[in-house]
């Protein structure tokens, strides 16, 4: 997550956290995609990139119909509305 990443550069950082949603939607794992989608737009909130993790989070998050009482959609939906 966000923690790992301040130990990489961040080219580096940015391609681990594509990777991870990449290999979830791969495997058509859409809660796994979620978390990696929603680490890379904090990641990218910490580098003032709201724009690019708005558009990193909020396709994956509307792709769900339902579970919207979960940890993982909760954060995402708050995350969301924070960077506007």
């Amino acid at each position: 997550d966000g923690e790992i990443s301040l130990s990489l550069a961040p080219t580096e950082a940015e391609a681990r956290y594509k990777e991870a949603i990449r290999a979830a939607r791969d495997r058509q794992a859409r809660s796994l995609e979620l978390r990696a989608a929603s680490a890379l737009a904090r990641y990218w909130r910490s580098q003032d990139r709201r724009s690019e993790a708005v558009d990193a989070l909020a396709p994956v998050y509307d792709w769900f119909g339902e579970g919207f009482a979960t940890a993982d959609l909760i954060a995402a939906k708050a995350l969301l509305e924070e960077l506007g």
